[in-house]
């Protein structure tokens, strides 16, 4: 009888680890049937490049989408960004998967982004001038706070099947975005296309004949028990997060977060009750980045040399950054979202010299979880100290991954030499965690 098996796949920085490129190599080496995402929406982007050379960023789809067969969810905890899903099944048939749509449920319980609200997120930023949140402009945060706040205006995937109440409360929601933008200034076009949009009673009868071939598939939205007849199928799923745990909405270094849980702590309630094993893989990459505002203590112009093929200076988070690799905050990290094993990526950028943070000078309080997970004062506090910190440098050996092991206290199970699945390895052969 072939056994029940999970990996969850977590990003212990600030997002762009790799967690896309894993998740392809999982559902390929484990013969995975299902890719469940458990947090985030459509501000993701997870590449993947194949071995045949085609790419794709993933943003809605699971990253394993490449492989014939292999079905997405988007669980209850994940904000839908309908027309974005529709764009970006259209893009992955031009890489040649025709029937990315046809694979994919939806939890009928997800939040769904609508147009209003996103452009109110994309004007909120605008009016910060210098001191953006290092928002990607998607709309996931302004939904999360809608639902926060005014939870009769927040949108679920079922409403949009009840065409007179939704357009009601889209019009709720153009009234409530036009109130809220009032005060701000319209700082430059940008932000008076913003306004217009939000302004605008054309665009709710566009949003709603764009997402309407969406809503003709019968098989697309689902209820709870969906869930449970997957976990249920022999095999192996995999369960792929989104941002990084650096970047919580609790654990992360407040005001530049993002509104969604990014520790494995949505994977395991959706997996409440599952009688398989599960492993908790958490990826980070040879170096520290981050894309967009926010401490960043490691951070080296000189490392602006390290090609990122797939990661701009561009859209709304600006500067994609780079940084000697930081095990203080990868220790953060770890105490706010334990694993089982760690994917240690983008082996293939280290060269002579490397160099890696073990610790800091002139750390006003100390680097470690609130026992409030609430306690935003705490993170914020974290944040500024981070601000301030003089690293301590030390040269890594030639067996960075066995050095890191031994550094973080976990095991390092999976490498990555390269972008395909090809240039992935198992340390052990035991770490492969297959049936049989």
């Amino acid at each position: 009888m072939t056994e029940r098996r999970a990996s969850v796949v977590v990003d212990l920085g600030f997002g762009d680890a790799g967690k896309g490129t894993v998740v392809d190599f999982l559902v390929r080496d484990r013969g995975a049937h299902t890719v469940v995402r458990f947090n985030g929406g459509g501000q993701a982007g997870h590449n993947v490049v194949t071995a045949d050379g085609r790419h794709h960023t993933f943003s809605q789809l699971g990253a394993g989408t490449f492989v014939p067969g292999v079905r997405t969810h988007l669980s209850r905890f994940v904000v839908v960004h309908p027309t974005a899903l529709m764009v970006e099944a259209e893009r992955i048939a031009e890489a040649g998967v025709p029937d990315a749509l046809d694979r994919v449920t939806i939890a009928d319980e997800a939040l769904v982004t609508t147009p209003h609200v996103q452009a109110l997120g994309r004007l909120r930023e605008l009016a910060r001038g210098d001191a953006p949140h290092g928002t990607t402009g998607v709309g996931v945060g302004e939904t999360m706070k809608v639902m926060l706040e005014q939870p009769e205006l927040a949108v679920r995937m079922r409403d949009l099947f009840r065409p007179a109440a939704l357009r009601r409360t889209l019009e709720r929601l153009r009234e409530h975005a036009a109130a809220e933008a009032g005060p701000m200034e319209a700082l430059d076009a940008r932000a008076r296309d913003e306004r217009e949009a939000l302004l605008s009673s054309e665009v709710i009868e566009r949003w709603l004949e764009a997402v309407a071939p969406l809503l003709g598939r019968s098989s697309l939205v689902v209820g709870p028990e969906h869930l449970e007849g997957m976990l249920a199928r022999p095999g192996e799923i995999v369960l792929e997060g989104a941002q990084g745990v650096l970047l919580d909405e609790w654990r992360g270094f407040h005001p530049h977060t993002t509104w969604s849980t990014c520790t494995t702590e949505n994977a395991l309630a959706l997996l409440e009750g599952f009688d398989g094993a599960v492993e908790r893989i958490g990826v980070l990459r040879s170096y520290q980045t981050r894309h967009g505002a926010g401490p960043f203590p490691t951070e080296r112009e000189d490392l602006r040399r390290i090609d990122e093929p797939h990661n701009a200076d561009l859209g709304w988070q600006g500067r994609f950054r780079r940084g000697w690799l930081d095990l203080p905050l990868t220790r953060y990290a770890l105490d706010c979202s334990p694993v089982d094993g760690l994917a240690l990526t983008h082996l293939d950028r280290v060269e002579p010299g490397w160099r890696a943070c073990v610790g800091y000078e002139d750390l006003a309080v100390p680097l470690v979880p609130a026992a409030d997970p609430h306690d935003l004062d705490h993170v914020e506090a974290l944040g500024e100290a981070l601000r301030d910190v003089t690293p301590i440098l030390e040269p890594t050996p030639p067996d960075l991954a066995g050095w890191v092991s031994s550094a973080l206290g976990v095991e390092v199970v999976l490498t990555s030499r390269g972008p395909t699945a090809k240039d992935k390895r198992w340390r052990h052969e035991r770490d492969r965690f297959r049936d049989g």
